[in-house]
């Protein structure tokens, strides 16, 4: 009896851990009508929608009944949408027109378009000042507006190609991947200038990003098929772990402590962060080919990508560049992934 209750403390005892890092499984596919390529889905968990950009325009799914719900016209070339729920606005990086819009979600109808730099691609939404840093790839700068006036503040330069970005409330700061440059920078909300650039090696060309606020750790989806965990208060990299080809997006989600790195290959690496210095992959999730960007819902802990089917590329004359796979019509989808039983490592 003694080592049968034994057993069963374990047992009990590691039940959070065996929930938390249960297997991902694909749970559905929602359409995206019309055509064009895509870039980055944002989560309103609030609301139990998704925003997905979708070539000039961007579609809202509703994620409790996974269908379409609207769509926001006139985004020529959207990379991404950051949302502002206690405005109930929406801010989209038009990159084909330089311009940022202010959307209001209730209506899904623009409000007034800003300014930015060439080629606005990242975007985010800065709470406690209420302003947006549009992230400009060509440009290479970051515009910042107010989310209510959509007066721009500030445009700070960068020094190489920004990708993704994170906001840290509690050190009042913005962590922004340079994908050329195989940094972080590290900008001060209250000077809008970049104070740190932080080396990600052994990790090359940081495309996702994601963070735990908590333990103070940015994850890093570089393009040497790694996922690095770095310090968010002096840039050391704690640890890495492999990773597919391709990798575009990166999530966490705080109470699983679940890290993700999405991949153009088909595949998602799922790590599980064992304490601020450990991380350890629980899963590699089979996806489809092209599904590499991503979104996490913290409320239900499942992950949304975007894909499509392509057409078989044609074959390159010997030293010619590789074309790019072109995007069958009418074939655009998100894929829904979760687990069965989900538990909090907290």
């Amino acid at each position: 009896m003694k080592i049968r209750n034994a057993l069963l403390t374990l047992l009990l005892a590691g039940i959070s851990h065996v929930h938390a890092a249960a297997p991902y499984k694909k749970l559905a596919e929602i359409p995206i009508p019309d055509e064009g390529g895509w870039d980055f889905l944002s989560i309103d968990d609030a609301a139990h929608r998704l925003y997905v950009s979708h070539s000039t325009e961007v579609v809202v799914v509703d994620i409790e009944h996974n269908t379409v719900v609207g769509k926001i016209a006139d985004t020529p070339g959207v990379h991404g949408i950051a949302i502002a729920p206690e405005l109930a606005r929406g801010f989209s990086s038009n990159g084909k027109e330089a311009k940022s819009s202010i959307v209001d979600l209730k209506t899904l109808k623009t409000i007034s378009k800003v300014d930015t730099g060439e080629n606005p691609d990242a975007i985010l939404y800065e709470p406690l000042q209420h302003e947006v840093y549009a992230f400009n790839g060509r440009g290479q700068s970051a515009t910042v507006f107010d989310a209510t006036s959509g007066k721009v503040i500030a445009t700070i330069p960068l020094g190489g190609k920004p990708e993704f970005a994170v906001d840290d409330k509690d050190a009042k700061s913005v962590y922004d991947n340079l994908e050329d440059k195989s940094v972080v920078a590290v900008i001060d909300e209250a000077k809008h200038q970049v104070v740190n650039t932080w080396p990600t090696a052994p990790g090359e060309e940081p495309a996702g990003m994601a963070f735990d606020a908590k333990n103070h750790r940015l994850f890093l989806g570089c393009g040497n098929n790694l996922m690095a965990m770095m310090d968010s208060t002096n840039g050391k990299i704690i640890t890495t772990v492999p990773i597919g080809a391709g990798v575009d997006a990166c999530a966490f989600d705080p109470a699983t402590k679940l890290a993700f790195s999405s991949c153009g290959d088909g595949t998602v690496t799922i790590a599980h962060e064992d304490s601020p210095d450990k991380m350890t992959v629980v899963q590699t999730l089979a996806t489809e080919r092209g599904a590499k960007t991503m979104a996490l819902d913290p409320q239900t802990h499942r992950i949304y990508l975007a894909t499509a089917k392509f057409e078989a590329p044609a074959p390159s004359a010997p030293g010619a560049p590789r074309q790019r796979p072109k995007i069958i019509p009418g074939t655009m989808k998100v894929l829904v992934y979760g687990a069965d039983a989900v538990a909090s490592d907290q």
